[in-house]
């Protein structure tokens, strides 16, 4: 079965509720650091505390008339807290809150992203072992190459994954910051201490120098990194639909007791998760093109990032970690026919085995253009007349006078073709 995607704590990182709740974290921590320098009473905290509270319907009420996000929120604060709500905000401009409140977001959805990543490696991992010595035939230009292993294949996609989890960890980090430097960037309000001391309460970085705004090439690195891991998706799903082919037909995505394939023809079996997978892989490549288009901001701000923010950050983490459930899920279920591989190996005649034929003939003495011309006139009559290659070989009287019969033996051997797979396993897994 094909993991589904019941993940609802995801979504709710990005409910109305939980962006507020998240300001809200952000002022009590701004109070929280001003009462521990003296700058406002202990008592006040106290009582911040206590009564701070909102709900999303009052805060939409009030925005309607105050047209305001932010003043409506501490709007609706002060209702609640009294006479100490003059302490709220004190010293902050809007983006000093939504910025800082938006990398805890950040870090919510990334921890749960990561999560998933590393369940997904380890998926990787276990099936690379469990078909370590599985051979198949390897395509370039979907046309037969040589021999490869699924284990080896699988192998490349989990390196590629280590190197997704790397970036996304850099970006994460470069995104999970706050800044708290008023208006212009110039700390007019509150000192770059201050800065210091609230992000280190909140457990994230802080900007080194900002604007009004944190700086939104961390938000661009951020996307492009979903995105480039939502092209690996994209890339393993196409492979998986590849090899579901009917003419491949070497393995194939999950398909559960009761599934469909077609409302017209019953014997449908098509790869509908993987091309989902490579849909939506899609709009994870046109949010990273919205984020760069993000960077350029007038001045020390404007406002243009804001609204395509609220779209490309939700969307883009949660289809982040839907895809990366849901590719675990295909993966850990894949369905493999062994004994077709083997048959594809077969297809051509042998021919998968003209590269190493090539190869020995020249470490025999021969001119590479020469033996490739003896190697491709016999290649030539496999793929128009149907013959055996190897047959073919032993009956060639100019490669013969050169390789013995246990050298065009070895040449033919698929495990011989296949004796480094092992050294690769160990130089990824240790």
């Amino acid at each position: 079965m094909i993991s589904r995607y019941t993940r609802p704590e995801m979504e709710s990182v990005w409910s109305e509720q939980n962006k507020f709740q998240k300001w809200l974290a952000v002022e009590i921590a701004v109070c929280e650091v001003l009462a521990e320098r003296g700058e406002i009473p202990m008592a006040a905290i106290e009582q911040i505390k206590k009564k701070a509270g909102f709900t999303v319907e009052r805060i939409h009420e009030i925005e309607k008339i105050a047209r305001h996000d932010v003043v409506a929120f501490t709007t609706a604060l002060a209702e609640r807290i009294g006479p100490e709500s003059r302490f709220v905000h004190l010293g902050l401009t809007s983006t000093d809150v939504v910025d800082t409140a938006q990398a805890l977001q950040i870090r919510e959805a990334s921890e749960l992203i990561e999560a998933e990543l590393l369940n997904f490696l380890e998926t990787l991992k276990q099936q690379a072992r469990r078909y370590q010595r599985t051979p198949m035939i390897g395509r370039t230009h979907g046309v037969h190459a040589e021999p490869t292993t699924l284990g080896l294949k699988l192998t490349v996609w989990f390196t590629e994954m280590q190197r997704n989890l790397e970036r996304f960890r850099r970006a994460r980090c470069a995104l999970e910051v706050g800044k708290i430097s008023g208006p212009v960037g110039a700390f007019s309000y509150l000192s770059p201490e201050f800065e210091e001391a609230l992000c280190r309460k909140l457990g994230i970085g802080f900007a080194l120098a900002s604007t009004q705004t944190l700086q939104r090439d961390r938000h661009a690195e951020y996307l492009c990194t979903l995105a480039i891991l939502g092209s690996t998706y994209d890339k393993i799903a196409t492979e998986v639909r590849h090899l579901q082919r009917t003419e491949v037909r070497e393995a194939q995505e999950p398909f559960a007791s009761g599934q469909k394939g077609s409302s017209a023809m019953p014997h449908k079996r098509n790869p509908v998760n993987c091309e989902q997978i490579s849909g939506l892989a899609r709009l994870l490549r046109s949010n990273a093109m919205a984020a760069l288009e993000n960077i350029p901001l007038w001045h020390e701000r404007d406002i243009s990032h804001s609204s395509v923010e609220r779209v490309i950050l939700p969307d883009s983490t949660i289809l982040a970690h839907y895809l990366t459930v849901n590719l675990n899920g295909i993966l850990k279920g894949l369905v493999v026919d062994s004994e077709q591989m083997r048959k594809n190996l077969s297809l051509m005649g042998g021919l998968i085995f003209s590269g190493s034929l090539l190869l020995e003939l020249t470490r025999k003495g021969i001119l590479r253009e020469e033996a490739y011309e003896w190697v491709q006139r016999n290649a030539a009559r496999v793929w128009d007349e149907g013959a055996d290659f190897e047959s073919l070989v032993r009956q060639d009287p100019y490669i013969t006078a050169h390789l013995s019969s246990d050298d065009i033996t070895r040449i033919f051997d698929l495990e011989y073709k296949l004796r480094h797979v092992d050294l690769v396993f160990k130089r990824v897994y240790g």
